[in-house]
């Protein structure tokens, strides 16, 4: 039987360890609250971000990082990816030689301007055959409900990808598709939350769906002229793990991103937002670390650079869309 700790118990996290542990793998969750932990271990519910939604009684919690980690084939991070890194020096020497770990994290290090693919790799001194990750339009509630979904397994040593495809393919209602491309998959999962920032605030603007339709498209161009300058795969792009992704969070009310953008576009100030958001919404600090990357590589991000300057610089949203609407039209062909 395949030994997966999963590190991380918030609603992806939690709604995750749930589908390993019904597809027959031994999965223990790791919280730093107790009470939380408790309440999985015990009852098989998380109260505070899956209410309601009964969890296998094979799901293991602890609190404790070396028992979660102890003998595990797969280490599954589902941490705010601000906190990646001090989290996983921590963790570090209790990781099994072998073991694969696997991001479910959506953002870009700010400092470093670093993937989590790349933070891992570096903190866990581990190659890169050994790391994965897993994104896609994967609202957690939904599959936590049951509802059908797909996801990309994403590893530059398809052997791992596909071990990892196994242990969380789980019919009918979930289906991984594998996929080489690491940056473009990472790429995807992180930029398609600030665009949904900028979805969600000209929303609650009370612009319609043809600002909608405009601000996924380019924000899809961005994406994806970001990942050429990385030497990601085009195609990725256009796939569940940047089309697909991109679609569910900008337009789902269940998107902590477009809900957070919302807000602002309706007046809220960041801190009241930040206040009344019970969960991490990864785009308002990758948001920054995004665009500084962007620089690194003369890589034009307009949608991002407005985004930065209301969610940090204190931009209206309105001057935020005059500014986007006044832009020099460049020569491109087809509008992307």
């Amino acid at each position: 039987m395949t030994k997966v700790a999963v590190f991380g118990t918030g609603s992806w996290g939690t709604t995750f360890a749930m589908l390993l542990a019904e597809a027959g793998n031994e999965v223990t969750l790791w919280g730093r609250r107790r009470g939380l932990v408790e309440a999985i271990d015990r009852d098989h519910v998380n109260p505070d971000y899956l209410p309601g939604v009964p969890l296998p009684p094979a799901l293991r919690a602890t609190t404790d990082p070396a028992r979660a980690l102890d003998g595990a084939d797969f280490v599954v991070l589902a941490v705010p990816s601000q906190m990646l890194r001090p989290n996983l020096i921590a963790w570090r020497e209790h990781i099994p030689h072998k073991a694969v770990l696997v991001s479910l994290m959506k953002g870009i290090e700010l400092g470093t301007t670093k993937r989590m693919s790349e933070v891992i790799r570096e903190v866990a001194e581990v190659p890169e055959e050994r790391v994965a990750v897993v994104s896609g339009p994967n609202l957690a509630k939904e599959i936590a409900h049951r509802q059908p979904a797909a996801t990309v397994v994403a590893c530059t040593d398809e052997s791992v990808a596909e071990r990892l495809q196994a242990a969380c393919h789980l019919p009918p209602w979930f289906r991984p598709y594998t996929n080489p491309d690491v940056v473009g998959v990472e790429l995807g999962g992180a930029v398609k939350n600030v665009i949904a920032l900028a979805v969600g605030v000209s929303a609650g603007m009370g612009m319609g769906d043809n600002v909608s339709a405009m601000l996924i498209t380019r924000g899809l161009a961005e994406i994806s002229r970001l990942g050429a300058a990385l030497g990601a795969d085009p195609h990725t792009f256009a796939g569940l793990a940047g089309m697909g992704d991109l679609v569910a969070t900008c337009t789902s009310p269940l998107s902590r991103n477009r809900t957070f953008g919302e807000n602002l576009g309706r007046g809220m100030t960041l801190a009241e937002v930040v206040a009344a958001t019970k969960q991490t919404a990864e785009g308002v600090k990758s948001c920054e670390s995004v665009l500084e990357l962007a620089g690194k590589h003369d890589v034009e991000m307009p949608i991002t650079e407005v985004v930065v300057g209301v969610v940090h610089d204190g931009m209206s949203p309105s001057e935020a869309g005059t500014l986007l609407m006044s832009r020099s039209p460049k020569p491109e062909r087809y509008g992307v």
